[in-house]
């Protein structure tokens, strides 16, 4: 059984990570760059369903973005392991910020569809290395006793970023008729990050290893996942209830066809769920979950329960307030699993463990938007978001029989 109890919680700093310069660096950059990312894909989303009428573009922004992290999780986890973390995630939001005024170029010219796959896919590539390598410095900006308070404080702000980034890009949309301007935005609120990365003073810094790149020593990562159990159950348990539950990628048919809200209406959609997971993380960061297993698995049934309402819903108020419900469960996974990845993983494997943590995470949320965009393209967008509800709460059953590990796990803190 893993512990990782504090003393008696009596001591507990709420806002510990934040006591580090560093850190104040990285998570506002991170804040913004997150923002202009959620702008980026609402407008995405919007502007070719808006081009199309047909969930299928839904389906494919999914799968161009999915598959350069599955292709690139081992060389871009041993990347990170090997070179200076900081200076990869500097490079990599460079390229992120080209790719965006590409995109808002192919949209002010109205541009070929395909043309803005190649974008997003380009973009998808320097995601996969920009990810190991951002989660992999993090731990690197604070000591281990405050790291728990730093992702919790960190996924805080990603999940402020989901519910400022889609108002905003919903806001301008409507405002400007047009989605051009947002694309603008997004690239410079990428810059602004890479200009935070280059102030930050790195506490640790990685050498480069003199052993040469191996197949046997990129699966390293892969390998550690695996025979670690408790890390295991909560990446697979994630996995397949995002798979399943991806509601969110098919909100712009329920905000054009069965909603009838317009762009506006949209960008809240796409807020709540951040909204939700906001104030659980400031809920968490105050009072950390004392089982955080047993925890971590009925939030994830919550997760499918909410997923099943919002897609019946008729009514917009109850359905923001479900995908409300959908971003605090699963504010409470995205804790419980990066806390456990980065802490019992070795500092010079962290890079190749977080690149098998991302390819996770992207499957899970670019493959699960293909898969509701293909199933709704063949049942109907409402089928396929309570589909993808019940084999949720399927997966939360198959988990806490087949991993008993997880449903032991105590408190994340550390001693």
């Amino acid at each position: 059984m893993i512990n990782m109890r504090t003393s008696d919680g009596s001591g507990h700093d709420p806002y510990a990570a934040f006591r580090y310069r560093d850190y104040r660096l990285f998570a506002i950059g991170a804040l913004l760059a997150n923002i202009s990312f959620a702008m980026q894909e609402t407008a995405v989303g919007w502007e070719l369903y808006e081009r199309t009428g047909s969930p299928v573009p839904l389906a494919l922004i999914g799968l161009v973005q999915a598959v350069p992290v599955l292709l690139l999780a081992l060389p871009s986890g041993h990347v990170a392991d090997r070179f200076e973390r900081r200076r990869i995630v500097i490079l990599m939001q460079l390229v992120m910020a080209v790719t965006s005024l590409g995109i808002a170029f192919l949209s002010h010219t109205n541009g070929p569809v395909n043309a803005f796959y190649l974008c997003l896919f380009i973009g998808a590539c320097a995601r996969s290395f920009n990810f190991p390598a951002q989660a992999s410095l993090l731990p690197q900006l604070v000591p281990l006793e405050s790291f728990t308070n730093a992702v919790t404080w960190r996924s805080s702000g990603f999940q402020l970023a989901s519910v400022i980034g889609p108002v905003l890009a919903g806001l301008v949309i409507a405002w400007h008729k047009a989605v051009t301007p947002v694309y603008f935005v997004n690239a410079t609120l990428m810059l602004v990050f890479a200009v935070c990365l280059v102030l930050i003073r790195n506490r640790q810094i990685i050498a480069a290893s003199s052993k040469p790149i191996t197949l046997h020593s990129a699966l390293a990562g892969v390998r550690f996942v695996w025979n670690t159990k408790v890390v295991l159950a909560a990446i697979t348990l994630d996995l397949f209830a995002v798979l399943l539950g991806g509601a969110t990628a098919l909100l712009p048919i329920y905000a054009k066809d069965i909603l009838h809200v317009g762009p506006a209406g949209f960008g809240w959609l796409r807020a709540m769920p951040g909204v939700g997971a906001l104030v659980m993380a400031l809920f968490i960061a105050h009072r950390p979950p004392q089982r955080a297993g047993v925890t971590l698995l009925w939030a994830v049934a919550g997760f499918g329960v909410a997923t099943i309402v919002f897609g019946l819903a008729r009514w917009f108020w109850l359905s923001l307030w479900m995908l409300y419900m959908l971003g605090s469960f699963d504010q409470i996974s995205v804790v419980v699993r990066h806390t456990l990845v980065q802490v019992l993983t070795p500092d010079p494997m962290r890079g190749r463990v977080s690149a098998v943590n991302s390819a996770f995470i992207t499957t899970s949320n670019e493959l699960g938007a293909f898969e509701s965009g293909a199933v709704a393209a063949l049942g109907g967008a409402v089928f396929s978001v309570v589909f993808g509800g019940v084999g949720t709460i399927i997966v939360v059953v198959f988990a806490a029989l087949a991993w008993p590990q997880l449903r032991r796990l105590g408190p994340l803190q550390q001693s």
